[in-house]
This record gives C-alpha cells, structure tokens and sequence, in this order.
C-alpha cells in the first residue's frame, strides 16, 4: 500500500489546465524528486496534496484514506509538511518561537485550559519547549535558539522552515525547492541535511527542485512533468537521457 497516491489529479483554473490526470505513488521512506520547467504545474501539484487546491478532479490517499480537498490544517494533523518555494518563517519570533508554533497542531490541551493557565497545558507546553529545543539540534541550530528567525543568514533560514515542518510528526514531507538561492557549498551541505533527516525522522519526501545536482544526486526516483503532464518517470540515469526531458528543458531535441 502506498503511502501517499495520487489518482488521476486533474486541476483546472477557468480554461487553463493546470495538472492534468497526473498520478503520484509514493512508498514509504522514498525519497523522489518533481522536476520540470517553469509553469510546468509542480507547485499545483503540492498544493492539491495539502489543501490548498480541491482538485477538478481525481482523488488523493493517505495511507489509503481519501483526503481529497480537505482543510490544510486536517492535512497537516494526518501527517503531511511542506516547505515553500520562498521561505515563510514568523519574522517577529525567534527561531524556538518559529518551531513552538508549528507544535501547538498537537496541543492536547483546550483553548480555555491554556486561558486559565491550568496544569496539564503548562505540562504540555514545556514538554513542546523541550521538543522544540531537540529538533534545533537537530537541524543544528540550538545556538541561535534566542535569535530573530529573520536575522539568520539564508541557508539557516531554510533549515529552521524546515524544522518547523518537523515540529507537526509528518510521515510526508514536501520539499519546495529548498536550494533556491543557496551557495554550492550550501547545497552540498543541504543534500547530506536531507538524506539525514529522512533516516532520523523515519520521512518520505516529495522534492520539487531546479537544481538538477540536488535532484540527480539524493532522488531515488525522479516524476518528470511538462505542461500539467507527466512525460517521464524514473531513476536519475534514465532521467538524463530521456528525449521528452531534455527536449522540454532546452527547447531541442535530444539529437541536437
């Protein structure tokens, strides 16, 4: 049974097809990237998977439970996190702050226990404050736990954005392009991050990214799409010298 599967996903915006009856299957603990040219629907397809989008059509599982247009806050609760293109960290909070926030989606406690500062929410807050200070460990950056989140040079901005993904326990994450703007030395350093926090974390991931060292080097599988169509799928080698790939990146046919 797949982890997360998307079933002929279609998603149209007035005469425009956006994706269209694309299929997604996704085993647990893969790690598999989304490519394709600008405009070519990746990001339509993450938000499909995390509420944002009520497909046209087609229907998506997780963990063979249909969760096909629900809320993202319920999405998220189910066990999936995503990552954005331009980050979107609390600007005002500090980097603990950033990953405490994300934590209160488990909050057992009710809004009228955390009111009258009752026992069990002060329990759970500092049981979510420990939490937080373990997973900036994590990601390395428990020693700028007091910082302004914005404050952070870019390549540590991305793993606190990250962090606060963690912070939900998803099963799925989705990655959207997390090296966009990074240095080489940084995407190196961000391709070990990855891999490492899908063993630690227990994660499947859904990488979309532009960066094709990124891509090639850590995807086991790669889904190619183009214009709202999957044109090919695979692992890296045969990606690289698939016609239809590298006809839609460069314009030219493969012989040429």
């Amino acid at each position: 049974m797949a982890l997360l599967d998307l079933k002929e996903v279609t998603m149209r915006f007035g005469g425009l097809t956006a994706v269209n009856s694309f299929n997604l299957n996704l085993e647990k603990g893969e790690l598999v990237g989304l490519i394709g040219p600008n405009g070519a629907g990746k990001t339509t397809v993450f938000n499909i998977i995390t509420g944002v989008y009520r497909p046209t059509a087609g229907k998506v599982y997780l963990a063979d439970e249909d969760i096909t247009g629900f809320r993202p806050d319920v999405i998220t609760k189910r066990g999936i996190a995503r990552t954005f293109q331009n980050i979107r960290l609390f600007g005002s909070l500090t980097v603990l702050d950033n990953v405490l926030v994300a934590q209160h989606l488990r909050l057992g406690a009710s809004p009228l226990e955390a009111v009258l500062g009752l026992g069990r929410y002060w329990g759970q807050e500092a049981k979510m404050h420990e939490r937080a200070l373990e997973l900036l460990a994590a990601v390395e950056l428990e020693a700028v736990a007091n910082e302004q989140a914005t404050s952070l040079p870019y390549g540590q901005q991305r793993r606190l954005e990250i962090a606060r993904a963690l912070a939900t326990e998803p099963k799925v994450l989705l990655l959207d392009e997390p090296a966009a703007g990074m240095n080489p030395a940084e995407t190196v350093d961000l391709m070990d991050f990855i891999q490492r926090i899908r063993r630690e974390f227990g994660l499947t991931i859904l990488l979309i990214e532009h960066q094709m060292r990124v891509v090639m080097g850590i995807c086991e599988r790669i889904i190619v799409l183009d214009y709202g169509q999957t044109i090919a799928e695979g692992p890296p080698a045969v990606i690289q010298r698939d016609s239809k790939v590298i006809t839609a990146y460069l314009g030219v046919s493969a012989d040429a």
